[in-house]
């Protein structure tokens, strides 16, 4: 089940909206983008006039050339950036799998590690007796709790991801027009480093994975096999769910740390 949803994150971090689910759903949000330029080609005129009237203290002052041509070329570039908006998030988030695949390729991975039993626990408890079988079955029911719970966590996480994405690219056209406006502009700052923090969220993922793939690589050891077959499992099984921890706990407050990084608090 693990490796099943190691190898389910490895694929979707590596996928382009576009193709997620079939592109199905990206089709809905481009409906939706186009449908809410309207409303952004509304707003880039209220905030371009208000802006003018909050930076322009008379209208005498908007006549010097300096000044209307200033206004005119942020108008112009706040309509191109809702116009064009779809082709600009995209650009930046192939820029972002760009760095990925670049991660991907440095590490030298192409692939997650599985992580496997070593063949002395495999031989343990195969050579364990009915009795004795009963904690040993307790112990595993309990791993695997556990284990279902942190791999579901992690795959709703990598799936937010995703849904944070298409809600960012549907209403883009909104933010994007506050460009037309100097006070008003930094609504649109503010949403492009937000979505940009959402494509690095990807990066911050495949790293965790990344070092995790480096733990898997090399299981946990058997401390003293002398002991109990479900006392070995449970000591195997615990340093096994405190690494898997570890990864989940890194991809959870991926989010977080690339915000951070970049100033968003």
């Amino acid at each position: 089940m693990w490796n099943g949803k190691l190898a389910e994150i490895w694929q979707l971090i590596t996928t382009s909206p576009e193709n997620f689910k079939g592109g199905g759903v990206w089709s809905i949000i481009v409906n939706i983008n186009g449908g809410l330029k309207a409303i952004g080609y509304a707003l880039l005129v209220l905030f371009f006039v208000m802006g003018v009237v909050k930076t322009c203290g008379s209208f005498a002052e908007i006549k010097r050339p300096e000044v209307a041509f200033k206004c005119f070329i942020r108008f112009v570039l706040a309509q191109a950036a809702v116009t064009w908006g779809m082709e600009l998030m995209t650009a930046v988030f192939q820029i972002a799998q760009g760095m990925i695949s670049t991660i991907m390729d440095s590490s030298g991975l192409s692939a997650l590690s599985a992580a496997e039993l070593p063949s002395r626990m495999v031989d343990i408890i195969q050579d364990v007796g009915f009795i004795e079988s009963i904690p040993l079955w307790a112990v595993t029911l309990l791993g695997s709790l556990f284990i279902w719970v942190l791999s579901l966590v992690m795959i709703l996480t990598v799936y937010s991801r995703f849904f944070k994405l298409y809600i960012a690219t549907a209403i883009a056209p909104i933010p994007l027009a506050s460009f037309a406006g100097q006070p008003s502009s930094s609504i649109g700052i503010a949403f492009l480093k937000s979505f940009a923090a959402i494509c690095l969220e990807g990066c911050a993922i495949v790293l965790a994975c990344v070092i995790f793939s480096a733990f898997a690589s090399s299981p946990p050891a058997i401390a003293d096999d002398t002991l109990a077959a479900a006392t070995v499992v449970w000591n195997y099984v615990g340093e096994l769910i405190f690494n898997m921890l570890a990864l989940v706990g890194a991809i959870k407050m991926s989010d977080r740390l690339i915000r951070e990084l970049m100033g968003l608090g």
